[in-house]
């Protein structure tokens, strides 16, 4: 699995998010904005997010991530 791979993954099911994904092989850091997260505590946020690649995950093509999720504030806030 690639990062573009994971990174529609994600944007397939999150509606009107942004999505980056870095790395390769089956690591991968993963940021996603959307106002989707509006509302939610971090730990949904994280679960939204895992969510989407679930599957990959319990296969073994995706070993290890780390995500970052915000909501367009947030992202704004971050100076990005």
């Amino acid at each position: 699995m690639d990062a573009k791979t994971v990174e529609a993954m994600v944007s397939d099911a999150i509606e009107g998010a942004t999505v980056n994904v870095e790395g390769s092989g089956a690591n991968y850091d993963i940021t996603v904005v959307s106002d989707v997260f509006a509302d939610m505590r971090p730990v949904r946020k994280q679960q939204t997010v895992y969510a989407t690649i679930n599957e990959a995950i319990a296969s073994g093509s995706i070993h290890a991530v780390n995500i970052r999720t915000f909501t367009p504030a947030e992202w704004e806030e971050q100076g990005a």
